[in-house]
């Protein structure tokens, strides 16, 4: 395999960058495919498309897509793009773009069969002041999808919000524990597992069931979220004392390389980083690095939401940016106050609520 692939550098031959001077920087950087997502995306066959594209990953995926693929492969980016600089964004950087609202049978029935579908569509923040929206979103969206893409490979986005909270001295719960979460919100994302599976079942459509913790990148996720709040002297709330989280970079090179080992019916699969990381430690972590004071309000609970990535890491190998590059990221980033998305992950919330 050469050395490039669409007229840039691997992954593997580059060097940790010791920060992000930018945005466009940082979004170069996570659309910089590895030697492994390349040959397990060759591993496959058609073109690509991606359903819900426009929430915090799907631009970086869909770029990422499109520089690991040749370029006689389509990446179709699918949205109801809300905000029109993504689709111009997504455009200009040789994706395809269809508006969609995935919610309309007929239009849903309009769009490519493509072999390939990355499913990223869903609601969670709000999702407490509009149940029914949640639910349609969760779960009527998903069967639909589910019911007209029969003959597709579909990694279905999905979240550790199905399983019950576990011991955080266990292991995390792995893909075989029964999904009985706290919360509407996200019982309507068992909702959403179950309607994949049915179709699955049905019509024999392969995938993977993607249940991810806690992605980031330097301008949202739980890191930025307690950085933020060291950096402006606000006190961090440790009850929910522990979590998993991984680069955004690494989240979705594994979205993308899950369509290399699809199962029939589709399958669970824990996507996070490996650690089972304090927010205690974050806090004091991030206070050392800005040299200024914490404060820590609450106890540390004896359970939280936390998975056993085993079996991704059995398929693809560790995350590639491990926990002290993200801290060491996002500090620099927070303290040169790079741009926000805004959208806090909530990480605290025990209740499911949204």
């Amino acid at each position: 395999m050469n050395d490039t692939h669409s007229g840039r550098p691997l992954l593997d031959d580059l060097p940790f960058p010791e920060r992000f001077a930018s945005e466009a920087a940082l979004e170069d950087y996570l659309a910089t495919p590895s030697r492994d997502l390349v040959r397990d995306l060759a591993r496959t066959e058609g073109d690509l498309m991606i359903l819900g594209v426009g929430g915090k990953m799907g631009p970086t995926l869909a770029r990422l897509a499109r520089n690991a693929l040749p370029a006689s492969r389509r990446v179709i980016a699918v949205a109801r793009f809300s905000d029109p600089a993504v689709r111009e964004s997504l455009g200009q950087h040789g994706i395809e773009t269809i508006a969609c609202d995935l919610q309309d049978r007929a239009a849903l029935a309009k769009l490519p069969q493509c072999p390939n579908i990355v499913f990223m569509a869903g609601h969670k923040f709000g999702a407490g002041g509009n149940l029914p929206l949640t639910w349609a979103m969760n779960t009527y969206v998903p069967g639909l999808v589910a019911e007209t893409f029969t003959r597709s490979r579909i990694v279905a986005f999905s979240t550790a919000c199905v399983y019950p909270f576990v011991p955080v001295t266990s292991q995390g719960a792995s893909e075989d524990e029964l999904p009985t979460p706290p919360g509407e919100y996200a019982n309507s994302c068992v909702g959403r597992e179950r309607l994949f599976q049915h179709f699955s079942q049905l019509h024999g459509t392969p995938g993977r069931l993607f249940r991810l913790s806690y992605a980031i990148d330097m301008r949202y996720g739980v890191l930025a979220d307690v950085a933020q709040k060291v950096w402006a002297g606000q006190p961090v709330d440790v009850t929910m004392g522990h979590v998993n989280v991984i680069w955004q970079g690494d989240a979705n090179a594994q979205a993308l390389r899950c369509l290399a080992v699809a199962t029939v019916p589709t399958s669970p699969l824990n996507v996070s980083g490996p650690e089972t990381t304090s927010i205690r430690w974050l806090a004091e972590e991030f206070g050392r690095r800005f040299g200024k004071p914490v404060t820590i309000t609450g106890q540390e609970a004896p359970t939280a939401w936390l998975m056993n990535t085993g079996e991704a890491e059995r398929l693809f190998g560790y995350p590639r940016v491990p926990l002290k590059q993200l801290v060491a990221w996002v500090a620099d980033w927070i303290a040169n106050e790079g741009r926000l998305l805004g959208k806090p992950t909530k990480f605290e919330q025990r209740d499911g609520k949204y």
